[in-house]
């Protein structure tokens, strides 16, 4: 299978971020945008407000995203995940059968309850869904720093020829068929790294984020394991590793909303959209139609949804009944 012409639909930070890496990769690549001013201000400027600093490689193509982008060899949506079917939906219309079309998003669809291949395979029916996840921030993939991530798809051949189109010195993608189990670990940790930043942001100390990452990541496995996640993937790059970068990271956005909510600052948390923030309900609905305890997911939500106080929600989760670890 040859990728020698890969599009990229959306040019946030991490659109940006993976047009750079394609381009490094040696591929052609277009960057198609869904904001017309932000069009002009990259083919102008080759460099986003979202991304300061940063240079657009010249090899990158910018154009407005539409049905024609649904040409190329394979297609990279990053766009948020509650915009994914949206964005879909544009590229079906010249979708020819069986193109990779690969989610780059990190949550699951609100109302529908379906992960992102799902959305795509509903939206764009003659695409090949795909997934992209792992321990990443945009900024440093754009610069060229090194990071390793995981790319899914049903077929293992062509989830490891994807993996080498996209492949540098720099970006090193591990290719696996656990499309489910990729998409777990980058939704769940999501909602994890909210309560990581609430414990940093409420000055609890080291000791208690370190309880809180690993029995987090004990509810993300419980969940995983519930729809079909194989453990391997739950505790590699996708699962773990995300988990680890996303918690301990200010760069996370996730993170720095909830040191923001743990700070008491309701107005700087709501500054920067967080994925988390539209997971967390869905998560927990999910686990409570399997009978999946997860209650770190549960604080979340009720702090979110303003039903417990940070202090409320901390004292509920350290009063918790004795148990054998598990």
């Amino acid at each position: 299978m040859s990728f020698d012409h890969i599009a990229v639909v959306g040019a946030g930070a991490w659109g940006i971020a993976l047009a750079n890496v394609i381009a490094r990769a040696g591929r052609a690549v277009l960057l198609a945008t869904r904001d017309p001013a932000g069009t002009e201000i990259l083919v102008n400027r080759r460099e986003s407000p979202r991304l300061p600093g940063v240079r657009l490689d010249e090899r990158v193509g910018v154009a407005p995203a539409g049905p024609p982008v649904g040409a190329y060899d394979a297609i990279l949506l990053a766009v948020p995940s509650q915009r994914l079917r949206e964005a879909a939906q544009t590229i079906a219309p010249s979708l020819r059968k069986g193109t990779p079309v690969i989610a780059c998003a990190k949550g699951i669809e609100r109302g529908t309850h379906k992960f992102m291949t799902e959305v795509i395979a509903a939206a764009a029916r003659a695409a090949t869904p795909a997934i992209l996840s792992g321990p990443s921030f945009a900024e440093d993939v754009a610069r060229g720093l090194p990071a390793a991530v995981t790319l899914a798809t049903g077929d293992e051949s062509t989830a490891a020829a994807l993996a080498r189109a996209l492949g540098s010195a720099a970006f090193r993608p591990y290719h696996s068929t656990d499309v489910r189990g990729v998409e777990i670990g980058g939704a769940a940790k999501n909602v994890l790294a909210i309560a990581a930043g609430i414990v940093a942001g409420r000055g609890l100390g080291a000791s208690a984020a370190a309880a809180l990452v690993t029995r987090g990541f004990a509810e993300l496995f419980r969940f995983g394991r519930a729809f079909g996640a194989r453990p391997e993937t739950l505790t590699g790059l996708s699962g773990l590793g995300d988990l680890i970068l996303t918690c301990s990271s200010a760069q996370s956005r996730n993170y720095s909303f909830g040191i923001a909510l743990g700070k008491g600052q309701p107005a700087l948390a709501g500054a920067k959209l967080a994925e988390g923030i539209f997971t967390a309900p869905v998560l927990l609905e999910m686990a409570s139609e399997r009978g999946i305890e997860m209650p770190v997911a549960a604080a979340v939500v009720d702090i979110l949804g303003g039903r417990a106080s940070v202090d409320e929600a901390t004292e509920r989760l350290m009063t918790r009944p004795f148990r054998a670890e598990g």
